[in-house]
């Protein structure tokens, strides 16, 4: 995995924060470390998209957000687990994990 591809999926980390935090922030801090994250989301995602192709990259940082919300709101916020739900949330993540896969990385580090 180059470094490209960790920021993608660092940004998608932060993409969980902040909308976990748009959710569920009450306190200024709590707001605060929101802002951070989603300054720090796009951040990552817009640099690693000086590089790869842009499409695949917000396909990828999108999908893998989603995938982490769902699982995130079952896990720490007690979201009833619908097994329907999970199966379709999985379909996505194959579909990036399959992006990720027939896209050809630009080995020179130029944009494109």
């Amino acid at each position: 995995m180059t470094r490209q591809w960790i920021k993608v999926v660092i940004a998608s980390v932060f993409e969980v924060g902040w909308v976990v935090g748009l959710t569920h922030s009450t306190t200024w801090y709590e707001w605060g470390a929101t802002l951070i994250a989603i300054f720090l989301s796009f951040y990552l995602m817009i640099d690693a998209g000086k590089y790869l192709p842009v499409g695949t990259v917000y396909a990828v940082f999108v999908g893998l957000g989603a995938f982490g919300t769902v699982f995130s709101e079952i896990i720490l916020f007690g979201e009833p687990f619908v097994p329907i739900k999970i199966v379709l949330i999985s379909l996505i993540l194959f579909g990036v994990i399959g992006l990720k896969v027939v896209t050809d990385e630009n080995t020179d580090g130029e944009a494109r």
